[in-house]
């Protein structure tokens, strides 16, 4: 199976990292190679004329010595990289590699003046080189070269270029990661900018460009939340200006002949008008955040008063399963959401039915679902009801009274719970609201 490709890093801490790695690991690879290489080339030179001078001296010493006593003294003279040889030797072409020719240069530099020699490579799987002459006696000497292209490496570089390694990706790891941090934590903040606007406020300090940033950011907190007062004072004013002639309205409705065709129909109005007004204004509430301490509650305890108070309103609601422990949420707020999702589920299903899931008891989690049998709502749809009036028009029309924020109100409440609030068609029909909330 082939590999699939090369993907980069998503995070901008992965791909800091690995530009940082890579790009140091070559810049030291690149030094290490300049280095090996200049350390080879001075060697080389060095044991170049270290050659010429020792095979010098050696052949004027075997030159020198009688011929009886020349084999003893061939391993003394012997080096790690040539030995002398009492013979003619392999004859063979003459040497093409670099090496072994700036090998033969350099000892017919030292001796050729003195002695007449030829130099041949000699076959094989490695680089070697013999260099032929005869001594003033005329006996044949050979010396057998295999050139050594450098120094070899110590045991422990490797693992002294491994820690090296390891030590750049530390030191990687920890520079991005002082140069990311503040960006998990402005991400943090801004996750936790609920409705309530109480994120905590981010640290001021650190290096210039990081400081500049949480002021900022918290400038913007102070702005928005300025800006979610002054709506929801506008939205407070405006709801008490309106209830005064909202009131004479009805008033004077109330003081018309029954009989006036208009009647019902202003009475009617004038509900809607009010009932919009309330719910606007509640909406602008939950929106900017809930002022309730969350308390320790028994969840079964509140539902039970829940489902008494719309039975003896004669509704049909009912209850399955309990919770059977406390959880620490916002009574009043969980009460009307609750409350929101029963309303709806009666107005157009004419019966609702609260499930307690007990599967969810050991993640610590809640589930509370309310079930209808009504016409439900489109799948496409399912998200865009929670947002401010608005109605699918099949079902949810101006004749169910409905404002269009119920379900607004709701999600804004939840969130300000940290709980989470889902819609999902039933199968055969009807609508389930999931709500999960925390223990």
């Amino acid at each position: 199976m082939a590999a699939g490709p090369l993907r980069w890093p998503r995070s901008l801490f992965a791909r800091l990292a690995l530009i940082l790695f890579i790009g140091l690991a070559a810049a030291n690879a690149t030094s290490f190679w300049l280095t090996m290489t200049e350390r080879n080339q001075a060697t080389m030179n060095v044991m170049m004329g270290y050659i010429e001078r020792e095979v010098a001296s050696s052949v004027a010493l075997l030159d020198r010595l009688p011929a009886a006593e020349r084999p003893a003294w061939l391993p003394r003279l012997a080096r790690r990289s040539y030995h002398f040889m009492l013979e003619p030797g392999v004859a063979g072409v003459a040497p093409d590699a670099t090496l072994s020719a700036r090998v033969a240069a350099s000892i017919a530099d030292g001796i050729g003046t003195s002695y007449e020699l030829t130099a041949n490579a000699v076959p094989g799987e490695r680089e070697r080189l013999q260099v032929h002459l005869r001594l003033s006696d005329g006996a044949p000497l050979t010396i057998d070269i295999t050139p050594m292209h450098g120094i070899p490496l110590s045991r422990w570089l490797p693992l002294l270029l491994a820690l090296q390694l390891a030590l750049l990706a530390a030191c990687c790891w920890y520079a991005v990661r002082q140069a990311t941090r503040p960006l998990h934590q402005l991400a943090q903040a801004a996750d936790a900018l609920g409705p309530d606007l109480k994120a905590e406020r981010l640290a001021e300090d650190g290096p210039s460009e990081v400081a500049r940033a949480a002021r900022a950011f918290n400038a913007m907190q102070d702005r928005i939340a300025g800006y979610m007062t002054e709506r929801l004072q506008i939205l407070a004013a405006i709801s008490h200006d309106l209830q005064t002639p909202i009131t004479r309205m009805r008033l004077r409705v109330d003081m018309m002949d029954d009989d006036t065709p208009q009647h019902a129909k202003l009475q009617q109005d004038l509900q809607e008008m009010e009932t919009l007004v309330k719910e606007g204004v509640a909406y602008a509430r939950t929106l900017h955040g809930a002022a309730e301490t969350p308390l320790r509650i028994d969840p079964d305890a509140l539902l039970d008063s829940m489902l008494a108070d719309y039975r003896d309103g004669g509704h049909d609601v009912s209850l399955q399963g309990k919770a059977g422990a406390a959880l620490v949420a916002r009574p009043q707020a969980l009460r009307r959401v609750l409350g929101n999702l029963v309303d709806n589920a009666l107005k157009f299903g004419g019966a609702a039915e609260i499930v307690i899931d007990a599967a969810h008891a050991g993640t610590g989690l809640l589930a509370i679902s309310v079930l209808d049998r009504g016409p439900g709502i489109p799948a496409e749809s399912l998200d865009a009801v929670f947002e401010p009036f608005v109605r699918i028009e099949t079902s949810r029309n101006r004749n169910t009274g409905g404002t269009g924020l119920g379900l607004a109100i709701a999600r804004q409440l939840t969130r300000a719970m940290d709980a989470s609030l889902t819609l999902h068609n039933r199968p055969g029909g009807g609508l389930e609201a999931r709500l999960v909330l925390k223990r």
